[in-house]
């Protein structure tokens, strides 16, 4: 079975490039050893932001009374609210399958493994198990695309496995722990932190970093820290786990060591999350057969994800930072159209927005303060908090700021950072205003409707140039 294109991974990389490589007329197999969907769809993005609605939730049934709203002996069913995360992700994992179909997708259920590329064409080992028997394949290809995404990077410290929860398992409690210590004060740690403290869960931070977020802004990052403080979460900043310890068959001791002054400090509890980043998943697919390199367990590519072997592309966590299935599904694109022979532009990393999902939330595109300034470009900054805005006061968002960063010369949007409800949705709008590179001036001159969220963002602009209304 030959191919012009068969893809090594169905997440939102592989499967997108395969739809797209079908609409452009090109021959197409996918090959996946899981269900389609990747991590994102099965057991990240999608599931742990069913759990988070859910909190938020509780929450907002527990500030019914600010409303003039009684409910009487509220609360919540744990294994309905893993039910329904695990219900939304297999209706959308059902709906690739039907989307894969109906673009003629040869859809293959195994471990993709490449042989050497010969005469033009690559060979691709599938193996795995149909109705349990062994199962192997052989397809042959044009062009590979590697979209395998990244798996969690382990801690190197051996934790028992009685107290150890990967972010998967922390997806599907049966019950909630008393005591959770969450390894990484990331985008996926402060999600799990604030999804268990909204129900109760002591939640204990430990980051290496002297700052929680460390890829956000340093101003949206020192306000998160006091938000999710004031709800409850202990961090330890600077601070590493040194030393394991299992007491009993319950409860675990970990020594947490502050780096600076070398302090011990010393963590009881029930369950712990490693939450220190991820790898890519380059083992096992070959790439000895080829002259792909790798670094770092990511492997490295250009503009369109060529790597070094011809005909061979990675696309996704696989290829490198940053970790996100939206950037992962636009390197898709791009790549099977640089592939197919069309002229796509490079995708440009500044324009790559990222979002946390946390209580506040946190969003952002673009360079930081401090970056800006260390390039020694001639800025200035926009801020507007939510306490100025009638819609955040009436749904009780008294906590939040829009901050806005331009070219003092050219009036060029240079970044946006936000913390608040509602501000996952708000960053687009700047990711708009950076690829029409809009300036301060036009963003000026939009009109934005009242009473809204989104009229934040033009206040922050305003105050660019000294010219805020509201605050």
């Amino acid at each position: 079975m030959q191919y012009d294109v068969c893809i090594i991974g169905a997440g939102p990389g592989g499967y997108v490039a395969a739809i797209r490589a079908a609409q452009l007329g090109l021959k197409v197999a996918l090959v996946e050893d899981q269900r389609a969907g990747g991590v994102c769809l099965n057991w990240g993005c999608i599931p742990t932001k069913y759990l988070l609605k859910a909190a938020a939730s509780w929450r907002d049934v527990q500030k019914l009374s600010n409303y003039g709203i009684t409910v009487q002996e509220a609360s919540f069913d744990l294994e309905k609210i893993i039910q329904g995360s695990r219900k939304v992700s297999d209706q959308l994992a059902g709906g690739i399958y039907s989307l894969l179909k109906k673009h003629k997708v040869h859809v293959e259920h195994g471990w993709g493994r490449l042989q050497k590329r010969q005469a033009g064409l690559f060979e691709i080992h599938v193996t795995g198990k149909k109705d349990e028997k062994e199962i192997e394949k052989k397809l042959q290809a044009k062009n590979v695309i590697l979209a395998t995404g990244a798996r969690p990077r382990p801690l190197p410290l051996q934790i028992p496995e009685a107290f150890v929860w990967t972010s998967k398992q922390a997806m599907i409690p049966s019950q909630l722990p008393e005591n959770l210590l969450i390894i990484g004060a990331g985008a996926i740690g402060m999600e799990f932190a604030t999804f268990y403290r909204s129900f109760g869960v002591s939640v204990t931070v430990v980051e290496m970093a002297n700052r929680i977020l460390p890829a956000e802004d340093d101003e949206i990052s020192g306000l998160a820290l006091k938000a999710f403080e004031a709800r409850g979460m202990t961090f330890h900043l600077e601070t590493t786990v040194s030393a394991v310890h299992s007491n009993t068959d319950t409860q675990a001791t970990l020594e947490l060591k502050h780096l600076p002054s070398g302090q011990v400090s010393l963590w009881k509890g029930d369950k712990v999350l490693v939450a220190i980043g991820v790898v890519g998943n380059v083992k096992n697919l070959g790439l000895d057969q080829t002259s792909a390199r790798i670094e770092k367990d990511q492997i490295l590519t250009s503009d369109f994800g060529q790597t070094h072997q011809e005909g061979l592309f990675a696309i996704g966590d696989v290829a490198g930072a940053p970790w996100l299935a939206h950037k992962a599904s636009h390197e898709a694109i791009k790549c099977v159209e640089y592939i197919a022979g069309l002229k796509p532009h490079p995708l440009d990393p500044s324009s790559i927005p990222g979002c946390t999902y946390t209580s506040p939330s946190v969003a952002s595109v673009g360079l930081s303060e401090a970056k800006a300034r260390s390039m020694d470009l001639p800025i200035k900054v926009g801020r507007f908090p939510f306490q100025g805005n009638g819609s955040a006061l009436i749904q009780g968002y008294k906590e939040g700021l829009i901050k806005v960063i331009f070219h003092e010369k050219t009036g060029e949007l240079l970044g946006a950072h936000m913390i608040g409800e509602g501000v996952t949705e708000l960053i687009s709008t700047f990711c708009v205003g950076k690829s029409a590179e809009a300036t301060v001036e036009v963003l000026h001159e939009t009109v934005f409707p009242h009473p809204t969220l989104s009229e934040m963002l033009h206040e922050a602009v305003l105050d660019a140039d000294q010219r805020v209304i509201h605050f």
